[in-house]
């Protein structure tokens, strides 16, 4: 009977150790996946962490290993990495904060969040972790979101450390900064708890709790050192760099791929970005007025269609984009045609097309259309100051363009060139290379004028423009005044 049990015992131990190196032969089979996150939280983030966690998948990777460096950045795209970490079902997720040369060392604000979305928290000495309650930038400098924001994050940094056993009260606490956290001994070592729950605590067991050093006062975020998170088990150990990690998660650095952005990453983070999509939307808008007011379709529409695709585009790729914002900038530039070949004069339809474009071009930089939150509401004010800057630029280069290009013959080859004009361009002539003694004169309308065109005084043809009204080609001009280098026509009677 003894030797059946020794059999057994010597068998079991043998299946045991048999499972065991089957689970650390497949770590080593897959690769394992170092995705960093050493900028700001934002909406190309996301997009680069959909791209690395998909080559991870199809590489078959047991671990993904998410090395985060980071003040923050905005909730939407924190929120929308955490369900996105979440998903991922087929693979180990670690969180590891590094202390590596000139980086942080912190994983802060948004970068809590993250973290707390992993399987596993591991931290370099020195770093640190927390104050990841939702902040926005006020006349009075940075300060606490209203209730509602701060109750949503709160929500998920409690579902976040449920789901994967962080100690709840210290990711509240991380959020809420009306917690207050003492150390209590037990029989895990020492945790954190709030007040409440010691009396339950105590409730339970039916004596009284000491309370030790107090971590966590009111109206104080906590943050946390690497030391502290792994004593209050929330991280899984304290390392000394990536070496030190390798042999904690019993891997080999030969089995590990870093990735990295590449130049297309980089590309479509310039493109996206906002200095460089308002200046877009300024050339477009310029480009766009050009070509509305010169007839058929020319290298002015050409540079409108090319940066409006690139502006779109851009807000496609990191997830902005959606069909709406296309209908609603197709239906402002259809307005915008409306009342430039159909309706005379510029009014309500011109208008409304313009605000059309401009309502596109703002919703094209957030995933949202109506704010609810606070830090919703700061970003669209941030993309609205940004079109309404382009648009101010737009018509400030509108206004130099009308004084300064009538008088150039280039203008007028790629604008106001078409079929019928009369005359060639080397015969053209501008207000200001002309006698000023012309009020009254009568012409000939030989393009459209919308509002620039060119216009057959006695032979002479020159490029006139109107007060904004319509004015078709053949029909009769007179001259009302000149203003500066601009001759100024009306519609003959």
């Amino acid at each position: 009977m003894k030797k059946i049990a020794f059999l057994f015992l010597i068998f079991s131990l043998l299946t045991l150790h048999s499972l065991i190196s089957q689970t650390d032969s497949a770590i080593q089979n897959g690769p394992v996946y170092i995705i960093p996150v050493n900028e700001d939280i934002d909406p190309f983030l996301v997009v680069f962490l959909k791209r690395s966690i998909v080559k991870a998948k199809e590489a078959e990777s047991p671990m993904i290993i998410f090395q985060l460096n980071t003040f923050g950045g905005r909730v939407d795209s924190a929120l929308e990495i955490t369900s996105l970490i979440g998903s991922v079902s087929w693979a180990e997720t670690v969180a590891y904060i590094p202390s590596a040369s000139g980086g942080t060392g912190v994983s802060w604000s948004a970068g809590a969040l993250i973290s707390f979305s992993c399987d596993k928290i591991v931290m370099d000495a020195g770093t640190s972790m927390g104050a990841a309650a939702p902040v926005y930038q006020s006349s009075e400098g940075m300060v606490m979101a209203e209730e509602k924001t701060v109750s949503a994050v709160r929500g998920q940094m409690a579902a976040l450390a449920e789901k994967n056993g962080y100690p709840r009260s210290i990711a509240l606490a991380m959020v809420d900064d009306d917690l207050e956290l003492y150390e209590v001994e037990t029989d895990e070592g020492v945790r954190l708890f709030t007040p409440g729950e010691i009396q339950e605590l105590e409730r339970v067991s039916g004596s009284t709790i000491v309370r030790g050093r107090q971590l966590s006062a009111a109206d104080k975020l906590l943050t946390l050192t690497a030391g502290e998170m792994e004593r209050y088990g929330v991280s899984s150990a304290t390392v000394t760099g990536r070496d030190s990690l390798y042999d904690y998660l019993k891997i080999t650095g030969s089995s590990v791929v870093v990735l990295e952005k590449s130049r297309s990453d980089w590309f479509v983070a310039f493109i996206s970005s906002a200095a460089v999509t308002s200046l877009l939307v300024m050339v477009g808008l310029v480009a766009l007025y050009l070509e509305v007011t010169s007839p058929g379709f020319g290298i002015p529409g050409t540079i409108a269609l090319v940066c409006f695709t690139v502006v779109f585009a851009a807000s496609t790729m990191i997830g902005n984009m959606g069909s709406l914002e296309l209908l609603l900038f197709l239906a402002g530039v259809v307005l915008l045609l409306v009342e430039i070949f159909i309706i005379p004069g510029f009014g309500v339809t011109g208008i409304s097309g313009i605000i059309l474009i401009l309502l596109s071009l703002v919703l094209s930089r957030q995933d949202f259309v109506v704010p609810e939150f606070v830090w919703q509401w700061d970003l669209f004010r941030k993309n609205l100051l940004y079109v309404s800057l382009s648009l101010v630029g737009a018509l400030a280069l509108i206004g130099v363009l009308m004084i300064m290009l009538p008088q150039s013959r280039l203008f007028s080859r790629l604008v106001l060139k078409s079929d019928g004009d009369g005359g060639s361009d080397d015969a053209v002539e501008s207000a200001g290379e002309v006698k000023s003694n012309r009020l009254g004169e009568k012409g000939t309308a030989l393009t459209d004028l919308r509002p620039v065109g060119k216009a057959d005084f006695s032979g002479e043809i020159l490029i006139v423009q109107t007060d904004g009204e319509y004015i078709e080609k053949g029909s009769e001009v007179i001259v009302i005044k000149k203003e500066g280098l601009r001759l100024v026509v009306r519609k003959g009677v």
